[in-house]
């Protein structure tokens, strides 16, 4: 393995014996920074701007609390030196217990249900970023590993939403609303979030009048219809955006509050992305009502209520409600 910087820091931090409290923050921040710690209150990082920052940070906040701290540049003498230094930076062993929890996960499959699929999902996500944004000299592990991760999170998507779109290149036109007026519009039946949320954004803000039809395959979508949501679909994903986001931002709407914090909450349950703490709960809600419903027009009867709800919250009180869904046929 060859060494990538031979520059480094060393942070050297030192704190009262009663400040049990902060001695805890400074720590846990510091092992989620991935610092190698040399000896009791003596860590190790790779010498980049982003982690000067926040070891400056860490060091002010040391001095605040009554202890003192050093934020030295450590420069490798030799090569080898410098490849010692790499090398106590190994994520291997943190991969090694992703791994596991991956292949744990993979056998629940055919008993989970797509709450618990997307709930597993979550947090093996967070669990990988995690390691990834500490992996500061990726190797063949991590290679492998993240191998293994995308063929977990495609396994999944195929379980929990078969044909599945997958996403073009392209600029986003917009649209006149007038010109969509009164359609029907086609999508994959047993809806999941994008689908649910997409139907529900087209029926309260582009098409009021919208009549849906859920399909057993996308190759049944009527050549008159609006398809959303599926391959070669009118309406689906491009770019890193999801279908939820490409209607919104077909439609002029980019600018409301309210769907943009839905349309962070879909990303996030769709693809992954920042954390949205109403995306559990949202998820929650619809696979429950999955369970206990076979219809999909009922489900969007149910699930419309609560977008409607989540809408009004990402909204923000002063932003009055534009009507309720009443009745998707």
């Amino acid at each position: 393995m060859t060494t990538t910087t031979s520059t480094w820091l060393a942070l050297i931090v030192s704190l009262p014996t009663n400040s049990a409290t902060a001695r805890m923050r400074i720590w846990r921040t510091l092992k989620g920074l991935g610092c190698c710690a040399l000896r009791d209150g003596a860590y190790l990082l790779p010498d980049q701007n982003s982690l000067r920052r926040q070891l400056d940070e860490l060091a002010a906040e040391t001095i605040r609390e009554g202890g003192s701290a050093w934020l030295l540049t450590v420069q490798a003498d030799t090569e080898e030196q410098g490849r010692l230094y790499q090398a106590l930076f190994g994520r291997s062993e943190d991969y090694a217990v992703f791994s596991k929890a991956l292949f744990a996960a993979r056998q629940e499959f055919t008993t989970a249900t797509p709450a618990d699929l997307n709930r597993s999902l979550r947090k093996l996500r967070r669990d990988y970023e995690a390691i990834r944004a500490i992996d500061y000299f990726p190797d063949e592990t991590s290679a492998s590993t993240e191998a293994a991760w995308l063929d977990f999170v495609s396994a999944v998507e195929t379980v929990l939403s078969p044909g599945e779109p997958q996403a073009v290149d392209g600029a986003i036109a917009l649209l006149d609303r007038a010109k969509y007026q009164a359609r029907t519009w086609a999508t994959r039946r047993h809806l999941w979030v994008d689908r649910a949320a997409s139907a529900w954004l087209i029926k309260r803000f582009i098409d009021p009048q919208a009549h849906f039809l859920w399909l057993e395959s996308p190759a049944d979508c009527p050549a008159d219809a609006l398809g959303f949501d599926f391959d070669l679909a009118t309406f689906t994903h491009v770019g890193d955006r999801v279908t939820f986001e490409v209607l919104r931002a077909s439609f002029g709407l980019d600018n409301d509050k309210g769907l943009m914090g839905l349309g962070a909450m879909v990303h996030a349950l769709d693809v992954g992305g920042s954390f949205v703490p109403e995306a559990a709960g949202f998820e929650a809600m619809l696979g429950g009502v999955r369970q206990r419903v076979a219809d999909d027009d009922q489900l969007m009867q149910e699930i419309g209520a609560v977008l409607d709800s989540l809408y009004l919250h990402f909204a923000g009180e002063s932003q009055p409600a534009r009507g309720k869904i009443k009745e998707i046929t």
